[in-house]
This record gives C-alpha cells, structure tokens and sequence, in this order.
C-alpha cells in the first residue's frame, strides 16, 4: 500500500481570521470555516472538552490544503518559543511555489509578514524566502526562474 496524496497541514492559531486572510492573500481559497467538538474530535485528538473553530484552505487547484484552528477549550498552549529559528526541531515551515515573489511580499506585508532573511537566488532556478506571517506562522516561498 502507497500514500494516495498529502491532504493538508495544521496550524493552531489564536487569531483564526488573521490567518485566514494571510493564507487567502497568498493566494489559497477558503473552502469552509465553521465548529468542530464532540466525542468524535476528542477521540481522534486525545483531548476532553474540545470546542474548536476550524477554516480549511486550498491551493487553487485543489491539491493541498492548510487547516487552521482556533481552540476555545481546551486553551492552546505553546510548545516552543515565538518565532523559533529555522533549527528548532519540529515542522519549521510550509513552501508554495508564486508566480512573483516580489508581488507575493508585498501583498503579504500588508498582513504583517516580515523577511525571516533574505531574498536569495538558488543557481538560476529558484529565487527563494522566508515570511513570517500572523501567530509566527513561516511561510516560505519560491519563484521559479530561467
């Protein structure tokens, strides 16, 4: 038996609206936003009491998705320092390839992303960075060039 796809990634958030318009900026489609409890998600999840809003996020096209959550209980707790360094053990990082990177920047600064580094060129096939988005989500994206 083979993995049929990869269906998507989660990402818990305070600010679920913040993250959404992020994400939407970038580029994805909001497919649907709405609560989630119950006995099912507390079984799958190993947690009581869940009361969660989730949104879930596509690329367009439909292959890959980004879900976001919003814990109303139990609270989210932090398991690392804010604005970990690329070398904290762990997912570090989600990457979309853009058609412009530079108009990708300035469409997501307007939403409170920051370079993590800089812009940098790999050989003449990619040029690449870090964003830091909402919640110190880290975004990394890639142009395609030559």
């Amino acid at each position: 038996m083979t993995i049929q796809r990869m269906d998507n990634v989660l990402i818990v958030v305070d600010d679920l609206d913040a993250a959404i318009a992020f994400f939407v900026e970038l580029g994805m489609e909001l497919e649907g936003k709405g609560p989630v409890e119950g006995p099912w998600v507390e079984q799958v999840i190993a947690l009581d009491g869940v009361r969660q809003d989730v949104a879930m996020l596509r690329v367009p096209g439909g292959h890959g998705r980004i879900e976001l959550a919003r814990f109303h209980t139990p609270r989210a707790v932090t398991a690392e320092p804010k604005d970990a360094p690329a070398n904290t053990l762990g997912i570090r990082r989600v990457m979309f390839a853009v058609d412009d990177l530079d108009d990708t920047l300035t469409r997501l600064r307007t939403h409170g992303a920051e370079l993590v580094g800089e812009v940098v060129r790999y050989e003449n096939v990619y040029r690449l960075c870090y964003v830091r988005g909402p919640e110190g989500i880290v975004v990394g994206l890639a142009e395609e060039i030559g």
